[in-house]
């Protein structure tokens, strides 16, 4: 028998550890995270579990393989690749070890705590396996050596203080018949125990044991004193002064943005707390606010795309971000997506979140889609006993009464909105129209007297394209030479757009001279800056509040009445990607000729705009409906549903230059270089750029100069020609 200690689970890359070690390691974590969920787990049982789950790592095909194993021949190395093995089947030939009673939990924690029971993209699944496997072929291989691995397995249970004496190969086939027969007679719905397991195993993978010290707030209600403080209270913030203490379960809040929308939400919370924003400049700016006023500190956590960029050089951040526990977790709703579409790992996201606060700020800025989604996200967490409240500037009169009846109606529901009255001091802008574009004589003068003026001028465009062509503009003008200015929108690689959001807040903002800033909609929500003067292209007015929200926006006594210029251009033809009526509507709808943007219309304002909502059925990739799972338990839906249900950003593109790079560094700066894009951009040129296929993100490679990119961002071109 060699030493249990030679037996590999994670190979040199990750940290070259022993099976014992990372069985432990996973039943302390389930112990710590199986007490923390508001599920009640059998403690002991789920213990087991994680000692049973790895066990078939000690198969001698997976051990090769895990060490670099090279086949001395050409024969044997077709022989090792043609051979199918999955180590947590081989982990369930020790169920023998354990009562009859207790298989069924236990199968539901290992089968499937890598791949799908069936239809797996490689065909791994158990019943994948059986499916095209001769007279029980796969039983065979994945008991293959059984004598040689069974002693490792048994040793590891008895460090668990589970004595086993022996196993027979029949026994052993007994339990995988068994364990592929109780896959196949599942019905439909989700497991808490696989929930748990992967839990547990993805939190003890990321530390390898180092991990102690993370624990103590892993579960832990934040404390919210900072916005409790009766300090806190002002008249400048209306909502401060308004009674939170409503014992309705959940929260709707309708009020401008500076009334206070934050501390209320917050205010209006009784456990642990997912907050959710839909931009990633927002969920930085509010992922740094909550660092500074909740403790515990370490308790605040990041979860999106690039949440690795964002917390730098704190590792230990970056590997905690997408794992379960958190006393205050800043994400974006499509990170809750995978409950209702039932993407991988969907088990644990329903675990961590049950019972908890959700906060969905800023909810009237979705799309069409991404408002499906998050309706039906709203239905799912109301099932999985969620507090829901929401906070919006705006939202449809019949949006608005649709979110009321799923989460009960008045009954359920605290609602908050503040008096007309009250809404007149939040009017902040004088609207112009222009029947003219960004290069006319006309727009040129208005943004060349106020930069002079020492305005700082902030420019938003609908498309990355338009934003670029205006940058280039500006950069080439010479009266702007020697003035400041910046262009921000989403297509610059994460580690730059980072930056780019530190630059904007920390030295244009606060800059006390004229200055401009070239931006897409990236700006629209929850970036604390406050500009002078604004030029905009139309958009649908929900957007265009927004917008404005960005000028003239610190409050204090000496601006309350004090209202900055917006200029709105006048549709164009094309006003991708948004809709052109709804766009017009909203243009004519604006007030003119610096008159005062009223916030008391405002509703009014929307409902002529918003008549009925059209919300896009998303049904045909939805996994829970009607308070109920449609798909097999133990499997997943693709992660591309998600993608093609929300045409989300789904690609990544990199630059040539960074080819070699990426393809050499490891993941951490493999993030940093990449830039998202959505499939649905990319579709034509696509076709044209070099894919690196199975390395990261399989990034498309791009062809543009490096000191162009540095200007403007990634620009989509047609290569000369092609690798």
């Amino acid at each position: 028998m060699s030493d249990a200690n030679e037996i590999l689970a994670k190979s040199e890359d990750y940290g070259r550890l022993s099976l014992l070690e990372h069985s432990r390691y996973v039943a302390e974590m389930i112990e710590v995270i199986s007490e923390g969920f508001s599920f009640p787990f059998d403690k002991h049982l789920a213990v087991k579990g994680a000692i049973l789950h790895d066990l078939g790592k000690a198969h001698p095909h997976f051990q090769k393989r895990i060490k670099g194993y090279r086949p001395l021949s050409l024969i044997e190395k077709r022989r090792f690749d043609k051979f199918k093995h999955r180590h947590e089947i081989s982990s369930l030939a020790f169920l023998p070890a354990f009562p009859k009673e207790e298989w069924n939990v236990l199968i539901e924690m290992v089968v499937a705590h890598h791949k799908s029971i069936e239809n797996d993209k490689n065909k791994k699944g158990i019943i994948d396996f059986d499916d095209w496997s001769e007279n029980n072929q796969w039983i065979n291989d994945h008991l293959s050596d059984w004598a040689s691995w069974l002693p490792i397995g048994l040793k590891i249970l008895k460090d668990f203080n589970f004595v086993c004496e022996n196993i027979m190969w029949e026994e052993a086939e007994e339990a995988l018949t068994y364990s592929l027969q109780y896959c196949q007679n599942l019905g439909s719905g989700w497991s808490e125990w696989r929930g748990v397991l992967k839990a547990a195993d993805h939190y003890a993978s990321a530390f390898n044991g180092k991990y102690v010290d993370r624990l103590e707030p892993l579960f832990k209600i934040p404390d919210l004193s900072f916005y409790q403080d009766s300090s806190r209270r002002s008249e400048l913030y209306s909502l401060s002064l308004v009674d939170t203490q409503d014992t309705r379960k959940h929260t709707i809040v309708v009020a401008p943005t500076g009334a206070g929308k934050t501390d209320f939400l917050l205010k209006r919370t009784k456990g642990r707390v997912f907050y959710t924003l839909p931009f990633q400049a927002s969920i930085n700016a509010m992922y740094d606010r909550f660092k500074d006023t909740i403790e515990p500190k370490e308790g605040i956590r990041l979860q999106h795309g690039t949440s690795k960029i964002k917390v730098g050089d704190n590792f230990d951040e970056q590997l905690e971000q997408s794992l379960v526990g958190a006393s205050v977790k800043v994400l974006t709703p499509h990170q809750l997506a995978g409950i209702i579409f039932g993407v991988k790992n969907f088990e644990s996201i329903i675990l961590d979140i049950q019972g908890c606060d959700v906060i969905l700020d800023e909810i009237h800025t979705y799309n069409d889609l991404s408002q499906s989604m998050v309706l039906e996200i709203v239905k799912a967490l109301i099932h999985f006993d969620c507090r829901i409240h929401i906070g919006t500037a705006t939202m449809p009169s019949p949006l608005y009464k649709a979110v009321l009846e799923i989460l009960g109606g008045k009954k359920s529901v605290y609602e908050v909105s503040l008096p007309k009255n009250e809404l007149q001091q939040f009017n902040r802008h004088r609207i112009f129209k222009h029947n003219s574009d960004f290069a006319s004589e006309e727009i040129q003068d208005i943004l060349h007297k106020g930069v002079f003026d020492d305005e700082k001028v902030l420019i938003v465009f609908n498309t990355v394209k338009a934003a670029q062509s205006a940058f280039q503009k500006i950069t080439e003008d010479e009266r702007y030479y020697n003035v400041d200015q910046m262009l921000i929108h989403s297509r610059f690689m994460r580690k730059d757009r980072v930056a780019l959001e530190q630059k904007l807040k920390h030295q244009f903002n606060e800059s006390s001279k004229g200055c401009i800033v070239i931006s897409t909609q990236v700006v629209e929500v929850s970036l604390d800056i406050s500009f002078d003067r604004m030029i905009t292209e139309a958009a649908p007015l929900d957007s265009l509040v927004q917008r404005f929200g960005r000028v003239n926006r610190k409050r204090t006594k000496e601006t309350i009445g004090c209202l900055k210029p917006i200029h709105v251009l006048s549709p164009k033809t094309n006003t991708l990607p948004y809709n052109r009526e709804t766009v017009c509507k909203s243009y004519d709808l604006l007030p003119e000729n610096g008159v005062a943007f009223q916030e008391k219309k405002l509703q009014d304002l929307m409902d002529k705009i918003y008549v009925d909502i059209e919300l896009k059925s998303i049904d045909v990739h939805l996994r829970f409906q009607n308070n109920e799972f449609r798909m097999k338990k133990l499997t997943d839906n693709p992660k591309s549903v998600l993608i093609e249900a929300l045409e989300v950003d789904g690609a990544t593109c990199i630059l040539e230059s960074d080819r070699d790079t990426y393809i050499k560094t490891d993941w951490k700066e493999r993030i940093g270089l990449e830039i998202p894009i959505s499939f649905k951009t990319l579709k034509y040129y696509s076709k044209h750029y070099e894919q690196l296929d199975g390395i990261g993100s399989n990034p498309f490679v791009v062809p543009q100069d490096l000191e162009e990119y540095n200007l403007y961002g990634l620009k989509l071109v047609e290569p000369d020609n092609f690798l």
